[in-house]
C-alpha cells in the first residue's frame, strides 16, 4: 500500500502550532479560502446582481453535497450547522404532551438543550439513556430499545462529539420504527468519515460538511424523510416560505452569507486530490499509534472504545488531572506548547480526544507528547 504523505501546504494553518483537534472547528483549505474572498469581493462589488444569481449558485452546490453524502437532492436542504438541523426536526415533529424525548448520555450538548427546549414547550419528558462506553452494538440498541415506550422521537448520534464513537445506526433506525418512533440522527461527525451516511432511513439526518470534509464554517445538511417533507420548514422566515420544494425553501435566507455554501464543493474536490479513500485508513493508523505515544509517554492508555471513529481516539488523563477550571488547562496548553487539543471528560474519567487529518503528520503526536506531561505535572 502506497503510503500517502502529509499535505500541510494544501491549508493556511500556522506551521509553528500543533493542529490536532480537526474534530472541533475543522480547518479549511487554501483553495477553498480562495473561492470564497472570490465570492465576497464579486458581492460587494455588485450587491444587486449577486443577490440575483445566488439561487442558481446554492442549487449548484447542494446538488453536489447531496451526491457526497450518497443521498436524494429532494429530501436535501442546507444548514449551519448540525444542531440547527436537529431543531428543525423537533420543531417538525408532533411531541405528545406526556410523551418522551429519548436520547443517551453522549448527546452533544447544544442538542441535549433543544430537546430540553421542547420537552418544556410541548410539557414531554427527556429521558437520557445511559450507554457504556465500552457498549457493543447489540447493547446499546437493547438499552435504547428498552426507553422508547411513549416516545415521540429518539435523537441519536452517529458519532458522539464528546466520547468518539460509532452508534449502530442501522439497528437502532429499526428498532424505533418497529416501535412507531421516529428517529432523528446527529451525524455532526459522519461525512468523510462514514460513506453514505444518510442512509440508514433515518426520519431526519443532519451533518456538518466544516469537519471532516474541510467545508467552511457554517455549512452543514439536513437530510429529511419524503413523509416530513411538506411540513420540515426553516428556522428564519423569509421569501421562500411558501416554495413548495423543501430544498428551495431553506436555500434564501435573506441576506445570509452564502458564500461558505457555494464554496463547499471546492473542499470536496481537494478531498479528491488527497485521494481520501485511501488517505482514510492511513489516518486512522495515524492518529492511533499517535493516541499509544501520548498515552504511553502520560503513564495511561487509549480509551478501549467500542467502534471508535475513522480519525478521533481519546487518550485517558492522568487521575490527578483537573479539569473543573472550564477552559483553563486547555488556553493552557495553546499558550505553553502550542498545540490546539481538546479534553472531554464521560462518567468519572478525563480524556484527550485526538484527531487525523491530511495535514498531520507522526511528529505532531510526538511532539505534544514531550511537552504535556511536564505541563500536567
Amino acid at each position: 500500500m502506497t503510503v500517502l504523505s502529509p499535505r500541510p501546504d494544501l491549508w493556511t494553518l500556522d506551521p509553528d502550532v500543533l493542529h490536532l483537534n480537526h474534530g472541533s472547528y475543522g480547518a479549511v483549505p487554501r483553495r477553498t479560502q480562495e473561492v470564497m474572498a472570490g465570492l465576497r469581493t464579486e458581492m460587494d462589488a455588485n450587491p444587486m446582481v449577486w443577490f440575483r444569481t445566488v439561487a442558481d449558485r446554492l442549487t449548484a452546490s447542494r446538488l453536489a453535497l447531496a451526491a457526497f453524502l450518497e443521498t436524494d437532492p429532494a429530501g436535501f436542504a442546507l444548514v449551519p450547522n448540525a444542531s440547527a438541523g436537529v431543531t428543525v426536526a423537533l420543531q417538525t415533529l408532533p411531541i405528545a404532551a406526556g410523551s418522551r424525548i429519548v436520547l443517551t448520555d453522549h448527546a452533544y450538548g447544544a442538542v441535549r438543550y433543544a430537546a430540553e427546549r421542547f420537552a418544556e414547550r410541548y410539557g414531554a419528558e427527556v429521558v437520557n439513556v445511559g450507554i457504556p462506553l465500552e457498549a457493543d452494538d447489540r447493547t446499546v440498541v437493547a438499552l435504547i430499545a428498552d426507553q422508547l415506550d411513549n416516545a415521540a422521537v429518539l435523537i441519536v448520534d452517529q458519532i458522539t462529539s464528546g466520547t468518539a464513537k460509532v452508534f449502530p445506526v442501522e439497528a437502532l433506525v429499526a428498532a424505533a420504527h418497529d416501535r412507531g418512533v421516529p428517529v432523528v440522527v446527529d451525524g455532526a461527525h459522519a461525512p468523510a468519515l462514514i460513506d453514505a451516511p444518510a442512509a440508514a432511513g433515518a426520519d431526519f439526518w443532519t451533518g456538518n460538511f466544516h469537519k471532516w470534509p474541510a467545508a467552511p464554517r457554517a455549512t452543514a445538511g439536513l437530510v429529511v424523510a419524503e413523509r416530513w417533507r411538506s411540513a420540515s420548514m426553516p428556522l428564519i422566515v423569509s421569501w421562500s416560505e411558501y416554495d413548495e420544494r423543501m430544498p428551495e425553501r431553506f436555500d434564501m435566507q435573506g441576506t445570509y452569507d452564502y458564500a461558505p455554501w457555494i464554496a463547499a464543493p471546492e473542499s470536496l474536490r481537494v478531498l479528491a486530490e488527497l485521494d481520501w479513500p485511501a488517505r482514510r485508513p492511513q489516518l486512522t493508523a495515524l492518529v492511533e499509534e499517535g493516541a499509544r505515544v501520548l498515552a504511553k509517554a502520560l503513564g495511561t492508555g487509549v480509551a478501549d472504545v467500542a467502534h471508535p471513529p475513522a480519525t478521533m481516539r481519546l487518550v485517558e488523563l492522568p487521575s490527578s488531572v483537573d479539569l473543573s477550571g472550564g477552559d483553563a488547562l486547555k488556553i493552557r496548553v495553546s499558550r505553553e506548547l502550542k498545540a490546539e487539543i481538546t479534553f472531554t471528560g464521560f462518567e468519572d474519567r478525563k480524556f484527550i480526544r485526538l484527531s487525523a487529518h491530511a495535514y498531520n503528520s507522526l511528529a505532531d503526536y510526538e511532539k505534544l507528547s514531550e511537552g504535556l506531561p511536564r505541563l500536567l505535572a
